[in-house]
């Protein structure tokens, strides 16, 4: 039987293109400790820009999940797109697999390209986690923030009480990790509002799950464990920085609950926004929306901390 075409290489290839397109270019940065960072950067860094660090979650690679924002944040910002430890060409000899590590490695990787002292961080999911560290570690480089179906907020009992669709964190890794078809479906269904999963071949998926998650497998288990792991809400660090929080209505990886804690966490500096008939995946279900909302929140001068109020969950279509 012929092999099934590999749409995961191809992906792959049509995004480098658009990436490269769009004016970046892909770098390869060695943190001399063990841990090797993959970045996408800006072919000519522009003073008159301001710098903008997008952070994906866990799944494909960086380019798969900003794609649809490259074209039309690169006009007005400096973008930096890295791959997170342990995803796409980033990896680690070192065994720390917190977020507050992938943060410092991501701060490291803008620090080696000299010209960024300053920038705004936007996070997807587990990158919004990733993010909202860096601002509480590096308070006085990350400018604002953007955190969008980022469970920031959950704690390890929310799992025990009921919150999620999965009962236990082995399981979480058999979907958001998966290694079978039917495991894919499964993921699909949960992160998506609309979506004919049941009728996606399983040599398509199969290529998939081989081209983005097989690779650093224990690896990236290790982190969801570590994310888990004795996690409490009154453990976690406060921020200062203007907080835009995008959420989807219907998110069944992280419940509507948990964009509402972060608002009360981040208090009178955050924004809260949730877009109806949107999942977990809003990068793929709503992206023009979510590009829109978060230029307008970058592009905007800084407010002051009294000028920034709380928008009482104000949901866009």
């Amino acid at each position: 039987m012929p092999k099934c075409f590999s749409f995961a290489v191809a992906g792959n290839w049509c995004y480098r293109y658009a990436f490269s397109k769009a004016g970046l270019r892909s770098t390869t940065t060695d943190l001399g400790d063990g841990t090797v960072m993959h970045c996408w950067v800006p072919k000519l860094h522009s003073q008159s820009k301001p710098n903008l660090l997008l952070i994906h979650g866990v799944g494909a690679n960086a380019m798969w999940q900003w794609n649809h924002f490259i074209s039309s944040l690169t006009p007005h910002f400096n973008v930096y797109v890295p791959d997170l430890v342990f995803f796409g060409d980033s990896y680690s000899t070192r065994s720390e697999r917190s977020e507050a590590f992938q943060a410092r490695c991501v701060m490291a990787v803008m620090e080696a390209q000299g010209l960024v002292k300053t920038m705004s961080v936007a996070g997807i999911s587990y990158g919004g986690i990733v993010a909202y560290s860096m601002a509480a570690q590096f308070g006085e480089r990350v400018e604002r923030l953007v955190l969008c179906c980022a469970g920031v907020c959950m704690e390890d009992k929310d799992m025990e009480e009921g919150m999620f669709q999965v009962k236990n964190v082995d399981e979480a890794i058999s979907i958001l990790l998966p290694r079978s078809p039917e495991k894919m479906r499964e993921l699909m269904r949960l992160t998506f509002v609309k979506s004919n999963f049941k009728a996606v071949p399983s040599c398509f998926l199969n290529d998939f799950i081989h081209m983005m998650c097989s690779e650093q497998f224990q690896e990236k288990k290790e982190l969801i464990q570590a994310l888990h792991k004795d996690r409490k809400l009154s453990d976690l660090p406060k921020i200062t920085q203007p907080t835009l929080i995008i959420w989807g209505e219907k998110d069944l990886v992280f419940p509507l609950e948990l964009a509402h804690r972060l608002e009360r966490l981040v208090g009178e500096n955050a924004k809260l926004v949730i877009l109806k008939n949107a999942g977990h995946a809003i990068n793929i279900e709503k992206p023009k929306e979510m590009c829109k909302l978060m230029k307008s929140f970058l592009i905007d001068p800084l407010p002051s901390p009294k000028q920034v109020s709380h928008s009482n969950g104000r949901k866009v279509d």
